[in-house]
């Protein structure tokens, strides 16, 4: 299997993006922010980057009028 290397702020933003997942919320930017203690602004590049190595993946909302903004979801790692 293939190594990822992360930087200690993108890990801190996968961890967060998988904590909240398994409390059963929405992994949305403010709560990634909040989990984090960072800002939505600093969450940009990290985001980016872990999209970028597939390890998250961004879904907009599936409800046609109802926007709440991105999510990003954990891809499963096998």
């Amino acid at each position: 299997m293939r190594q990822v290397q992360l930087s200690e702020l993108e890990e801190q933003v996968y961890d967060a993006v998988a904590v909240l997942e398994s409390r059963g919320q929405v992994p949305y930017p403010d709560l990634i922010a909040e989990e984090t203690g960072l800002t939505e602004e600093q969450l940009n590049a990290p985001l980016h980057q872990l999209t970028e190595k597939n390890l998250l993946h961004r879904e907009d909302s599936p409800m046609a009028g109802l926007d709440f903004g991105p999510r990003f979801c954990a891809q499963q790692l096998t």
